[in-house]
């Protein structure tokens, strides 16, 4: 076949998938997928706004805020491209190097979104824990080293995935499973030895995981501190600083733990389902997280309808 380059690549073009049995529909899937994108980019596009022109949110919790936003944004600028192209013009191939640029950008703001999510969970505990220490304890020096050592550990963690795929040979399948490039449909692709690709994706799942573990702890310590609080007020009011958190993680990962038990266990899984679950996994938590975070965070969303001169 056509090698595009001195590299393993062998055959010229990946061919992503939509959702079979209703290719005839996708012109019209594409509409809703659109507009949620559009609803996701403004609305997290408009929580970095209010952010950063408002001095009363500069502080620790809403500069976590902001990463999430992010990381949100880059989410959904890593998969809109081939998603619209796939559903709204029927155009589903894409070269090998783009497909291997666009996994490398998910995956990284996958884990970027998850290390967030983590760090948010220790600002929750550290605020109901020491209240009175929080601001001398988390500075803006401490925010910014914090969020810059965290955005590096998700860059460096998802930088051997397009190095690994390209020196791979693929030279049979070219069909992928999803309309956007995941590491593990790339890989699967090969017919080379994709061994060390294979205990690398599964090294970078264990470190999202070792992610969900820390945060459930996390949570462990902030029910004992709730608990340990005599005021049934002030336990109520303590809990609630931390559901809109609580909302993002779940969000972010129920999605990708119920993928992963399909991709793992589903052994008559419908293709359809999976496909489904993989594009709500990438268009819900960046639509539905600056909603949550408006309507449950009073000084956010009083700062938003402030922008439209609604009191």
């Amino acid at each position: 076949m056509h090698v595009i380059n001195s590299s393993n690549t062998e055959i010229p073009t990946f061919f992503l998938i939509g959702i079979p049995g209703l290719e005839h529909a996708h012109v019209w899937i594409s509409i809703p997928i659109c507009l949620m994108y559009l609803a996701a980019i403004l609305g997290n596009c408009g929580i970095l706004f209010v952010i950063r022109t408002e001095p009363s949110l500069h502080a620790p919790m809403y500069y976590f805020l902001s990463m999430l936003a992010i990381s949100d944004l880059g989410l959904s600028l890593s998969s809109l491209p081939t998603m619209l192209r796939t559903f709204a013009l029927n155009a589903t191939g894409i070269s090998p190097n783009a497909c291997f640029a666009q996994e490398f950008l998910i995956h990284g703001f996958m884990d970027m979104e998850s290390s967030v999510l983590l760090v948010m969970s220790f600002d929750r505990f550290l605020a109901i824990r020491n209240p009175l220490r929080y601001s001398s304890i988390l500075t803006n020096a401490r925010v910014a080293k914090l969020c810059l050592v965290f955005f590096l550990k998700s860059l460096l963690l998802v930088l051997p995935f397009p190095f690994a795929l390209k020196s791979l040979r693929y030279c049979k399948k070219h069909l992928l499973s999803h309309s956007y490039c995941l590491h593990q449909d790339v890989m699967n692709l090969a017919c080379s030895d994709n061994t060390v690709d294979f205990f690398y994706g599964f090294f970078v799942a264990l470190c999202m995981m070792l992610d969900s573990v820390l945060i459930a702890v996390s949570y462990v310590f902030i029910l004992r501190t709730v608990m340990g609080i005599g005021s049934h007020k002030e336990r109520l009011k303590a809990l609630n600083t931390c559901v809109s958190h609580i909302c993002a993680v779940l969000l972010f990962y129920v999605p990708i733990t119920a993928l992963a038990f399909m991709h793992r266990f589903g052994k008559h899984k419908s293709q359809s389902a999976t496909i489904l679950a993989a594009d709500i996994f990438l268009l819900v938590p960046p639509l539905m997280n600056p909603i949550v975070y408006c309507v449950k965070t009073r000084q956010i969303r009083e700062k938003i309808l402030g922008k439209f001169g609604i009191k």
